[in-house]
């Protein structure tokens, strides 16, 4: 008895010592410095009202399906933040193309392009989390008719804030450049013209 009380003693205060520093002070120091170099970020890139109230998150979607609204990439998830996911549908799958299909018919429609207009694939496929935030500079351009239209807005102007709302590349070379719907379509709400 005595043997194990020697034993179980060092592994109690280990598992101890192990608690404090990985579930309280390991913890309080990342967030400490994530809170004082990237405090935006930090607390989940929250986008704010004037009066403070939050909007949404600059790295979710939010649906916007009103004529003088960009309107985000298709979700396979209804862009529900609570549940992210792709619709597992492949390329060879009868199901994707018939939707893509149904979406390209549907885009041309909404924006006024003719039949042979090119669509960009952003414009009909979903994210595989169905949450991306960003359409593709040629959506954006493709929907600013209808949108300059609906808000009576100049085409120059609304370029102003499409150019103001994308995401350049990072470091310049990774990925593409996007288009931030829900950060487009809130400066929208907030232009006077």
């Amino acid at each position: 008895m005595k043997a194990l009380v020697s034993q179980l003693r060092p592994a109690m205060v280990s598992t101890l010592v192990f608690a404090v520093i990985c579930c309280g002070f390991y913890p309080a120091v990342v967030t400490g410095i994530a809170r004082t170099l990237f405090n935006e970020k930090a607390d989940g890139s929250l986008i704010r009202d004037k009066d403070g109230i939050v909007t949404g998150s600059s790295l979710l979607v939010r649906n916007f399906s009103g004529e003088g609204y960009f309107h985000p990439r298709p979700s396979a998830v209804g862009h529900d933040a609570g549940n992210s996911g792709g619709s597992n549908l492949g390329p060879t799958s009868q199901k994707l193309a018939d939707q893509i299909k149904e979406r390209v018919a549907v885009y041309r429609a909404t924006n006024g392009l003719d039949e042979k207009q090119p669509v960009p694939a952003d414009a009909v496929t979903a994210s595989g989390s169905g949450l991306d935030p960003h359409i593709s500079p040629a959506n954006a351009a493709l929907q600013a008719g209808r949108v300059a239209k609906a808000r009576a807005l100049s085409p120059g102007r609304l370029k102003e804030l499409i150019t103001a709302n994308t995401d350049k590349a990072s470091f310049g070379f990774f990925g593409e450049d996007g288009v931030n719907v829900l950060k487009l379509n809130l400066a929208l709400d907030a232009v006077k013209e």
